[in-house]
């Protein structure tokens, strides 16, 4: 294959496709700057693909006094819900009372407060409030063993975690800046005029060498960050990460009605049950400290029996390790603040400048919810140490395909989705309603791209695999950096959970017998 040298000028260099990086560089490229983001891997590949796929405001957090984490977030998840209608949706939580009996329970009185100041701590233009229900004569107890009467209800956001950093890079993309994934930094030095970096990139064209001039980098490199800023400097940032594991696992669905329960346990930790992809259901997420190999992280047996027994505890329907049908885990890099317990560890971000020549921006900590503020703060920064001053923009934008209605008052939130996907059946009734229905979801207005001169099935191209077209793959390997089978299966569809066995494989011949993949 051939070797190939590339050369880019820019103005920031972001090292990181996650969440915090891809946003930092969709904000950045906005506002007029010249930008780079690279990521060593495929973006969301790690941390920001293993979350629990929820925005929200992190109720658990009022227990440990954090307001001003759970104000910034619930500001947060309306405007995000607001940004990406189609990638989105608003989801009622139901959380079981134990009457005070059960061992970690919070009393009612204390959940009543939290609810109250969840409800207030800002404001809800879409979202109800919460409510006391009683679960025997309500949909959300039929699952539920007997022991379980009473419960409360509330609100938050359901989000597609990894089509959400996809998003960020396309903005970003599409505003100017240039998106390297599987490109490693391997080399780094700092000059008084900036940041020389040497990426090695291994394409579907050959091995290419990437050297970058930067006046300002971005270290948004999630659980690797102290590890690059060691690196970088030959110094350690002034606070180390403490790296949380979080495992969930999908099961076969436990319930039929759409909403999703907040379990307490004993140990005071809180876990998830999510209706999931239709078929399955959700659990999660563990907290348990990690020191091991940041590329090969996964659930332990241990970690599964846990969220198993949990979930007995509050189902009629019993499950085992052995009706797990897939799992994954996450690191969550958060900032160390000597809390008692990984649970207990602070979920907001540290941005950590340093001016001791060229600029360093390092990314500590941080959470999907806020990672918009996140960026409007980093490149607040940015320009201000660069002399760029531009306004913060991204507050009232779409991301790619949540421009439903364009500018139109009162037309921007995700209760409008329902009625834009039903006006598409009448734009393409050759679809499958179940193909559109997940078109609509994935994609939004972007649909029109992907069925451009396209008029009927035929024109999908093969079914590579079932629900799984020609002109879909095309459209992510060209407008997404999809390459590979997991990148496609997991990441921008969830179509692994509905394929067949072997059918990653079949995928990857069909790469391979397209000899590489278009570059974007």
């Amino acid at each position: 294959m051939d070797e190939l040298v590339k050369r880019f000028e820019c103005d920031v260099l972001v090292v990181g496709g996650g969440i915090n990086g891809a946003a930092i560089a969709r904000d950045a490229a906005g506002r007029g700057l010249r930008v780079v983001l690279c990521e060593k891997d495929d973006l969301a590949q790690h941390t920001s693909s293993a979350s629990s796929k929820l925005i929200h405001g992190g109720l658990r957090y009022l227990e440990h006094y954090e307001f001003g984490l759970v104000r910034k977030a619930l500001i947060e998840r309306e405007t995000l819900l607001r940004s990406a209608p189609h990638i989105m949706h608003p989801l009622r939580f139901v959380m079981p009372h134990m009457g005070g009996k059960g061992k970690g329970a919070r009393p009612a009185w204390l959940i009543r407060t939290g609810l109250f100041l969840y409800d207030r701590l800002a404001r809800r233009e879409f979202l109800p409030g919460s409510e006391a229900i009683d679960l025997r004569d309500h949909a959300a107890g039929l699952p539920l063993l007997p022991q379980f009467t009473r419960g409360f209800m509330y609100s938050d956001g359901w989000v597609d975690d990894a089509r959400l950093v996809v998003l960020n890079a396309l903005d970003a993309h599409e505003r100017g800046a240039v998106v390297l994934t599987h490109a490693r930094c391997a080399a780094l030095q700092r000059q008084p005029d900036g940041w020389s970096a040497t990426l090695d990139s291994q394409g579907g064209h050959g091995q290419a060498h990437i050297h970058i001039h930067a006046r300002c980098l971005v270290n948004a490199a999630g659980p690797w960050a102290a590890r690059f800023l060691q690196g970088a400097t030959n110094a350690g940032g002034r606070r180390a990460l403490r790296l949380i594991k979080g495992s969930h696992i999908v099961v076969p669905r436990l319930f039929e009605h759409p909403h999703a329960y907040i379990f307490q346990h004993a140990d005071g930790r809180i876990v998830f049950a999510l209706p999931y992809e239709g078929a399955f259901t959700l659990v999660g997420t563990t907290d348990v400290d990690y020191r091991g190999e940041l590329d090969k992280v996964a659930i332990s047996a241990e970690e599964t029996r846990y969220l198993c027994q949990l979930v007995n505890g509050y189902f009629t329907r019993q499950i085992t390790p052995a009706d797990v049908l897939w799992s994954y885990a996450g690191v969550r890099p958060l900032v160390e603040d000597e809390a008692a317990s990984a649970a207990q560890a602070t979920r907001d971000f540290r941005l950590e400048p340093d001016m001791a020549g060229a600029p360093l921006l390092s990314v500590f900590g941080g959470k999907i919810t806020t990672s918009r503020k996140l960026a409007e703060q980093a490149v607040d920064w940015i320009g201000a140490a660069l002399g760029h001053a531009a306004p913060a923009w991204t507050a009232g934008a779409c991301l790619p395909g949540g421009d439903l209605y364009g500018p139109e008052p009162g037309k921007r939130g995700v209760l409008e989705f329902d009625g834009w996907r039903a006006r598409q059946a009448g734009r393409y009734p050759w679809l499958p309603p179940a193909l559109l229905a997940r078109y609509a979801r994935a994609y939004g207005t972007r649909i029109h791209t992907l069925l451009a001169r396209r008029n009927g099935m035929a024109d999908l191209g093969l079914e590579v695999l079932p629900g799984l077209y020609e002109a879909e793959i095309d459209y992510l390997t060209t407008h997404e950096w999809a390459r590979s089978s997991t990148d496609i299966l997991w990441r921008r569809t969830k179509l692994g959970l509905h394929v067949a066995p072997g059918s990653a494989a079949l995928l990857d011949e069909w790469f391979g017998a397209r000899q590489g993949v278009p570059a974007l």
